[in-house]
């Protein structure tokens, strides 16, 4: 991909994020992935608002659409610091950016990137934005959208920090919106 292009706005429509995804070569199963992701994000996105939560909905469809910008380029656990690095070429908002770049699991700590292989950083997410994406993701794995069969696969590998890490962002994210996320 070429670096910034000045058509691109900050904060990308939905035709403008798929294209995006498009030009960079993203495969279309990723992009269907993406768009699946979206959906699932405006459904946590709306219960949250009708509970009278303040969210950025433009900013959650934008950042759900191309939370997967690095499979472009690497299917790994990098691809979230590659898509961040593609994203900032393109001139996306930064928050676009930091979306992207901590949306793998339920957020990374910095001791454990190391041992992934990323650069020595914190990825978790710290936005409700950033909240969201992220856990639509890990619910758009699988189907029905149930985080749990994705708890129970990072459990079963003895990743059980990770799969806390994800419980816990279920049971906070399901709070704000008053029902159990799995339940949607």
């Amino acid at each position: 991909m070429s670096t910034k292009q000045s058509s691109i706005p900050a904060v990308p429509t939905r035709a403008q994020a798929l294209k995006i995804m498009e030009k960079a070569g993203c495969d279309p199963k990723v992009i269907r992935h993406c768009k699946a992701v979206a959906e699932l994000a405006a459904v946590i996105t709306k219960r949250m608002e009708d509970k009278g939560v303040k969210v950025d909905g433009d900013l959650v469809q934008a950042g759900a659409l191309l939370h997967d910008l690095g499979r472009s380029k690497s299917h790994g656990i990098d691809h979230a610091v590659v898509g961040a690095n593609l994203a900032k070429e393109l001139g996306l908002d930064p928050k676009i950016v930091m979306m992207i770049e901590r949306h793998i699991g339920a957020g990374i700590p910095a001791d454990e990137a190391v041992k992934l292989g990323l650069p020595k950083k914190d990825y978790l997410p710290q936005t409700l934005e950033e909240k969201i994406v992220t856990h639509a993701d890990n619910m758009c794995n699988f189907k029905r959208h149930n985080v749990m069969v994705s708890i129970e696969k990072l459990e079963a590998k003895g990743q059980l920090s990770a799969a806390e890490r994800m419980r816990a962002l279920h049971k906070e994210l399901s709070d704000i919106a008053g029902i159990d996320l799995n339940d949607l």
